[in-house]
């Protein structure tokens, strides 16, 4: 939302300046301002998004004016970040797909301490978030999943009047174009042999948008940003809508403990740009943080969007050990925590890591009795409970 200030002068709306930014807005002032030469606040507002105008008490050269777009009131012209937005979306009390219940899994828990530590890695999907299907999804299994996020996408951000007509349902073509997208990001592949390729969230919207007929596309630059900016939250906006998350039981409580005990703590994760920001949605819901920065080391943050590789590529956890031992701790200092075991803590091991299996929900656990037994595959922990975490690092 982009506010003007006008002093004086003014005869009609018509004599107001319309710059670049304004294309698509109209024009709101007060009656009191109108009788009176105008003076005062001009707002902007998307045509066919707005709530009636509601000013202060006018002044005689200059007052102000506030407008109510979707419930939030915007009164500068500085982009969203994706947790501003997030927060937006949540004051809306939308209708999102809830995580599903989870189920405890019959294991009994080692938790020898392991002398030494100094840092925790975690996983995110699946041991801090729990999320429906077990793991973070592009393409679900389920259409009817795939449709009603799709729509939810098309019609928060009014894309259908951007887009060729083709017979079929607007959603479905939406889809096409997603789809095209994904298979041409995930067929570029990576030059590493063994490295299997990950699709960033953002990177796959912005190509969906690029094929927009965009002189027909229009948007709440100041509000969402620029078209990369855009394209992070219409990513956040379809995976909310696809898969229902929230933070595994005791995962604030656990990262607090932990970080107080003077234990660094990063991440190792197939994650995406709203990966952090999902995270601190869910222990926010759990109690107060300002940001998972709080909890967790930025410098030891290893996400597979920004690595352009996803698990079980050995180059991730490579990455990762890097980080660690630029903040001073060795991979075998590091107590990595995930509930998946062949496809992941297997191959940190083997980058130097110790391991735990997080065994907290079925749904999320990835762990085949008979590798539990094998020398060469097996964590040196196991955990039922976060918060066992405690335990193993002398807490």
């Amino acid at each position: 939302m982009t506010v003007y200030v006008v002093t004086g002068g003014r005869t009609s709306f018509k004599d107001v300046c319309r710059p670049p930014e304004c294309q698509g807005y109209s024009f709101g002032f007060s009656r009191t301002g109108a009788t009176s030469g105008l003076s005062g606040t001009v707002v902007l507002f998307p045509r066919d998004r707005w709530t009636p105008c509601k000013f202060g008490t006018p002044f005689r050269t200059q007052f102000w004016g506030v407008c109510s777009v979707r419930g939030m009131v915007y009164s500068g012209d500085m982009a969203k970040t994706l947790p501003e937005y997030a927060a937006w979306l949540a004051e809306r009390d939308l209708r999102w797909p809830a995580a599903p219940r989870q189920e405890a899994v019959k294991a009994s828990p080692y938790l020898k301490p392991i002398p030494g530590l100094k840092a925790v890695a975690w996983d995110v999907y699946g041991t801090l978030l729990h999320i429906a299907d077990g793991e973070l999804l592009f393409q679900h299994p389920q259409q009817i999943r795939m449709e009603v996020a799709f729509d939810k996408t098309l019609q928060e951000f009014n894309i259908w009047n951007a887009m060729s007509r083709k017979p079929g349902p607007p959603w479905q073509q939406l889809q096409g174009l997603y789809t095209r997208a994904y298979d041409d990001l995930r067929l570029a592949g990576s030059s590493r042999k063994g490295d299997l390729t990950e699709v960033d969230a953002a990177r796959l919207w912005r190509k969906v948008l690029g094929k927009l007929e965009l002189d027909k596309f229009s948007y709440d630059e100041g509000f969402y940003g620029d078209l990369d900016q855009l394209a992070e939250k219409m990513a956040w906006f379809f995976h909310s809508s696809l898969q229902g998350i929230e933070a595994a039981p005791t995962a604030l409580t656990t990262l607090r403990e932990v970080r107080a005990a003077g234990f660094l703590q990063g991440l190792i994760a197939d994650g995406q740009c709203f990966t952090e920001t999902q995270l601190l949605r869910g222990l926010q819901a759990q109690g107060t943080l300002a940001a998972v920065t709080d909890l967790v080391g930025e410098s030891v943050v290893t996400l597979s969007c920004r690595e352009g590789v996803r698990k079980p590529s050995k180059s991730l956890y490579q990455h990762a050990v890097e980080r660690f031992r630029e903040s001073g701790v060795e991979p075998g200092q590091v107590l990595y925590i995930s509930a998946r075991l062949r496809d992941d803590l297997a191959v940190a091991r083997q980058a130097g890591f110790r391991t735990a299996l997080f065994a907290g929900d079925k749904l999320s656990l990835k762990a085949a009795a008979a590798d539990l037994k094998d020398p060469t595959v097996k964590p040196d922990r196991l955990l039922t409970e976060l918060r066992q975490v405690r335990e193993i690092l002398e807490i």
